[in-house]
């Protein structure tokens, strides 16, 4: 079904506007599930699939586009001024949930995974060895092209992920990392939106030519990623499974 305020007999329900937006796709599978949309996010070509049952999906007022999975009891939450380049996949499962921050950027190609999508199973206990781990992105956050975030990542504020790598570990804030896997080669880092041949100045020798936003801090002991989003987060995902 296209984007638009929405409820069912399986109390599957869509929040969005008086508006229908036709080029955003709703899939429902289950039961119980819950998709809110800022009325003023620009998510045109994204589509959002609910697997299973009790899952919930919010998209803050952002520029998203991509494929979102919800498996059962699941939960993805995309902040505000978050922008996509291209289609982003994303995919959770079995009661895992992705958040991502406010002010990140996302280039093309990437994925953010909290399951493989099939079970893996150690021959001689018979246990699963691949579980499905939850994954949270801080604020101002940039993936590089063609980057993955894998099950039970967490990246801190104004990191940058290089290109191509992957990330299945702990990143701290105001870091570089880079690698397969993904492996901080700088702290004490500072990234900026302004492109380098679509704004001027052309030239960007240091910061004096741009304006600075608020995500330069020093970087924090590789364990530890606290910011203020965690507290709104979880209060969004307690609110959902009300």
């Amino acid at each position: 079904m296209n984007l638009k305020n929405h409820s069912d007999i399986t109390n599957n329900t869509i929040i969005y506007s008086d508006k229908e937006n036709e080029k955003v796709k709703v899939l429902f599978f289950g039961r119980n599930n819950k998709l809110i949309v800022h009325p003023e996010a620009k998510i045109s070509g994204t589509t959002i699939r609910f697997d299973c049952d009790d899952g919930t999906c919010s998209i803050g007022n952002n520029n998203f586009a991509g494929f979102i999975r919800i498996g059962q009891g699941c939960s993805v939450v995309i902040g505000d001024q978050v922008t996509c380049t291209n289609g982003c996949y994303i995919s959770t499962a079995e009661n895992t949930s992705v958040l991502i921050g406010d002010d990140c950027m996302i280039a093309s190609g990437n994925e953010i995974r909290t399951d493989d999508g099939h079970p893996i199973f150690d021959i001689a206990s018979g246990k699963r060895i691949n579980i499905s781990r939850s994954i949270k992105i801080g604020e101002h956050v940039w993936l590089a092209a063609k980057s993955i975030v894998l099950s039970g990542s967490s990246i801190g504020n104004g990191s940058v992920i290089g290109l191509g790598s992957i990330v299945k570990s702990t990143i701290p804030n105001n870091s570089i990392a880079v690698g397969v896997p993904a492996k901080v080669i700088k702290k004490n880092i500072a990234w900026e939106r302004p492109h380098l041949t679509l704004a001027k100045p052309f030239l960007k020798p240091d910061v004096s030519c741009i304006t600075k936003s608020r995500y330069w801090e020093m970087t924090h002991q590789d364990d530890v990623i606290v910011t203020q989003k965690d507290n709104f987060l979880s209060k969004i995902i307690r609110l959902f499974r009300k």
